[in-house]
């Protein structure tokens, strides 16, 4: 089966990009990862990769003074060198700009730890939590020149509990995304998302519980509901 080439940027650890990396491993998946380029050199999860056997790359923003064009062509670059069809952005901390994006349309990934379109920029959890929702969760998008706007491919759910707080709801929300973000991945590697009209559809469905993933509360929280 011929698998489809991705390159995952981050800027930190990359629990997301462990993630992929995880479920890319079974040779049913339709993706491969086979570059992780950091905007930073000192990131941890470069280190990660590269004992996953990955290439890796870093390209350090910090030395184009402010020339974010220039810093994209060199990443840009690098993704045609090693012939990549998909990018997943996971903890890349820096935003892209339309000229990237326009290249790479329909064909850059990223999640985003919220339902959107409720949350979207920075500190979800704390804002989530402020506005007594009762639902919260993490969204795989396609990226867009408006941040946190692009077409939905997958979203996972969770139930806010009475005393979280923003530490512990991010926790759960955590757990939803290393499940998500490889299951949204292998959605479009197989050619399985469209998008029409600003709205991605999944040929052939999904299966009961892919579309939203809701996670079976434990074994005390179904005590504490009863």
């Amino acid at each position: 089966m011929r698998k489809t080439r991705v390159a995952v940027l981050i800027s930190g650890r990359g629990s997301n990009m462990m993630a992929l990396t995880e479920a890319a491993k079974k040779s049913s998946y339709p993706a491969e990862i086979t570059l992780v380029l950091s905007n930073r050199p000192d990131a941890a999860g470069l280190v990660h990769a590269e004992t996953a056997g990955i290439r890796t790359t870093s390209i350090d923003h910090t030395s184009f003074r402010g020339d974010r064009e220039s810093f994209e062509r060199a990443m840009h670059e690098q993704l045609l060198r090693r012939d990549i069809e998909l990018v997943c952005l996971a903890g890349f901390m820096r935003l892209l700009s339309s000229w990237f994006i326009a290249r790479w349309e329909d064909r850059i990934l990223n999640i985003h730890p919220a339902l959107l379109p409720a949350f979207k920029g920075l500190d979800t959890h704390r804002r989530a939590l402020a506005a007594g929702v009762k639902i919260h969760g993490a969204t795989v998008h396609f990226v867009s020149a408006e941040m946190d706007s692009g077409p939905i491919i997958a979203q996972g759910a969770v139930a806010v509990r009475e005393g979280d707080d923003a530490e512990t709801l991010a926790e759960r929300v955590l757990e939803v995304e290393h499940r998500l973000y490889p299951l949204a991945l292998g959605l479009v590697a197989a050619g399985r998302v469209r998008v029409v009209c600003g709205r991605c559809v999944i040929d052939g469905g999904l299966a009961d519980g892919d579309a939203l993933i809701v996670p079976e509360p434990d074994d005390r929280q179904q005590t504490d509901d009863r």
